[in-house]
């Protein structure tokens, strides 16, 4: 992690000081996140709508080509049906969402084939801030427990997106994260998988 970070920082102050136009910039939208999890017995999950929001700086390298280095809050996770078993012959229907907040920290290589549509390919990292699960018990109630103990608190992943300026201060964007690490805690014995999926619509504003 500590290399990542050093390197990210290397070569977007090497960037910044050759480059001949920066944009600063906030940004927010939706996220359209799930979680990919690959556990024998898991139920299947599917997705939630969240939000993202922060900033970034866009570096133009050349008229075609730029880095984009962005600070964002994520809110994600997935959501999931389960028949609840009480031990005494008693079925209850519950509905689980897995809350998780992140962190993250896009560097993503843009690439202009013309002036105002680009394409975006980069890594990302992500430290969680929290993870959380809402139980509803139905016809009965809820309650949302923390299951930070449940989840890894960095996560690695790889961007795909595209983007159109619609004028040099607003920007619109689409991005799929796909999650390249394990984010799950794995108790003795047990070798499942969990990995991040999100879709994200972003709109950003150039100061």
């Amino acid at each position: 992690m500590k290399k990542f970070i050093v390197a990210v920082v290397a070569l977007v102050s090497f960037n910044s000081l050759q480059a001949q136009d920066v944009k600063y910039g906030i940004k927010g939208g939706l996220n359209i996140a799930n979680l990919n999890v690959d556990e024998a017995g898991f139920p299947s999950t599917s997705s939630i709508v969240n939000f993202h929001i922060g900033g970034y700086a866009e570096i133009m390298l050349n008229k075609k080509f730029a880095i984009q280095p962005e600070l964002l809050y994520s809110a994600q996770g997935a959501k999931f049906d389960f028949l609840f078993d009480d031990g005494a012959g008693n079925l209850y229907d519950t509905e689980n969402t897995f809350k998780l907040s992140y962190i993250n920290i896009p560097l993503m290589f843009k690439y202009y084939p013309e002036s105002k549509f680009f394409l975006e390919a980069g890594p990302q990292i992500g430290f969680m801030t929290s993870a959380k699960l809402k139980v509803k018990v139905v016809g009965y109630g809820s309650d949302t427990q923390n299951i930070d103990e449940a989840f890894k608190s960095v996560d690695f992943g790889f961007n795909l997106g595209a983007g159109y300026n619609i004028s040099k201060r607003a920007v619109i964007n689409v991005r799929y994260n796909l999650g390249l690490s394990n984010i799950g805690e794995n108790a003795e014995g047990e070798d499942g998988k969990v990995l991040n999926r999100v879709l994200s619509v972003s709109l950003g504003c150039n100061f």
